[in-house]
């Protein structure tokens, strides 16, 4: 039988920060790691670390493979080795030369995006690009040693967390920025024209929720291209987040199997269309490099929406754990993959994700009678576990008793809901512009018994 564990979803500019700058890999992170270990939690889930652009979206970053340089603490080139230092720019990340290159042009260039630089630059010109990075040799070994120094920090907070029989659950999104170094930098790799502009950007199609559908905008892959040299460019990617993480989410999986395309001249995404992708090739050469030592890919298929029969054939050809989220799980609809009845071993189970309302702002949002009746499903089951936990009969602790009493293998809370906190709290609110990724919790908010009375509700789920 697997090991039933549980964890916490927290992006770690949520950790508390003095003056109120976002969270940092500074003493706070490694408070969290003990607090963690008290309450039992193992798994620690995070959003992609990626450098975000302006929005702050962990989802849309500057590199697929730069870390955030907002986490260094402060006073981190204290602790910069220069013999170290020197050895990594003698062999560096293959990424690292464009990553430095993009942001200091992008710099130079008030932060307009890519396609609007002086040609040579947009077009990389190596006369243009060597006399670029001549002139701004400084700035340029700037974002180099901050890229090492996270590197090196983040190697020693693993280290840390995984001695703490805590292990680190990553995020990868399917799809890249076009305003990125990846794209500037291997434009063959993407369907772009010949002014390297996209072709074809990336959405979903209307549906319930939309009646234009969602056109995101990312480029589409050149799956021709990247199916011809191996898929080189996904291996490193894999490669990178795995060196990060002892698992990682694919975010919208269901992009590996057919992905919706809309002409780059549409302005919503009601005109696409499916086109199918080799994603059995790509994960039968992930699979191949990346098994780990029980025979599993350490990879979660992020499953949400409208997911076809021939997506669902994909992820179990892999054997990849897919998600549920219980807010999901109560539209008295039959076969709701979410419900409590249909839950399934080999999957991470969720109260809410960074998308969702917390379960108590979601909870107080519905009518009277949705509340009583979910109540009346949740309440008799969790009554005695919350009772000997010594927490109330209220949300989210329902539903977080149900999550953890049920049959997932895994079971990732939001500290938000760990922390019994209401809508104001939320991280993102999808398709809202403004004032996502920003929230923060705080140590006064975490009574002093919270982390024993977790503990009790995971012993007695058998979840230690």
């Amino acid at each position: 039988m697997k090991p039933r564990q549980a964890g916490v979803l927290l992006h770690p500019t949520s950790l508390p920060n003095a003056n109120g700058r976002p969270g940092q890999l500074n003493a706070e992170a490694w408070r969290f790691l003990d607090w963690m270990q008290q309450a039992g939690l193992r798994w620690w889930q995070m959003l992609p670390l990626t450098e975000p652009h302006e929005d702050l979206s962990p989802y849309q970053a500057v590199s697929a493979f730069a870390l955030n340089p907002a986490l260094l603490p402060d006073h981190w080139q204290e602790a910069i080795e220069p013999e170290a230092l020197a050895d990594y720019l003698e062999a560096p990340p293959h990424w690292l030369e464009d990553y430095a290159l993009f942001k200091t042009i992008r710099q130079t260039q008030n932060l307009a995006t890519w396609r609007d630089w002086p040609h040579a630059l947009k077009m990389r010109e190596p006369q243009a690009l060597a006399a670029f990075a001549a002139e701004h040799a400084e700035a340029i070994l700037q974002l180099k040693t901050e890229q090492f120094a996270l590197q090196q920090l983040w190697r020693r907070f693993k280290s840390d967390a995984n001695g703490k029989g805590i292990r680190l659950f990553g995020d990868m999104p399917i799809f890249v920025a076009y305003d990125s170094a990846d794209v500037w930098a291997n434009s063959q790799q993407f369907m772009l024209d010949a002014e390297h502009n996209p072709t074809v950007v990336t959405g979903v199609p209307p549906d319930y929720f939309s009646a234009t559908g969602q056109r995101w905008g990312n480029p589409h892959y050149n799956w021709a291209v990247m199916q011809d040299d191996g898929f080189a460019w996904w291996r490193q990617r894999v490669a990178a987040a795995l060196e990060l993480f002892d698992l990682v989410r694919i975010d919208h999986f269901r992009g590996l199997e057919a992905s919706w395309q809309i002409d780059a001249s549409e302005t919503t995404a009601i005109n696409g269309h499916w086109v199918r992708t080799p994603g059995e090739a790509l994960l039968r050469v992930l699979q191949a490099d990346f098994t780990d030592s029980q025979g599993r890919l350490p990879l979660v298929a992020e499953d949400l929406g409208i997911i076809t029969p021939e997506v669902v054939a994909l992820k179990e050809r892999f054997g990849l754990p897919g998600m549920s989220v219980l807010q999901f799980g109560f539209n008295g609809l039959p076969d709701n993959p979410h419900s409590l009845a249909e839950q399934v071993e080999n999957s991470v189970a969720y109260t809410g994700t960074h998308d969702n309302d917390t379960t108590l702002g979601w909870f107080e949002s519905l009518d009277e009678g949705a509340k009583q009746w979910i109540w009346q499903q949740l309440q008799p089951l969790a009554a005695p576990h919350l009772a000997k936990a010594g927490l109330p009969e209220t949300m989210p602790w329902l539903l977080i008793d149900a999550a953890l009493h049920s049959v997932a293998e895994r079971v990732i809370v939001p500290m938000q809901d760990w922390l019994a906190l209401d809508g104001e709290h939320r991280m993102n609110v999808p398709g809202t512009p403004d004032g996502n990724w920003r929230w923060q919790f705080g140590w006064p908010q975490v009574p002093p018994e919270l982390a024993d009375s977790i503990h009790s509700l995971l012993a007695q789920a058998k979840r230690l």
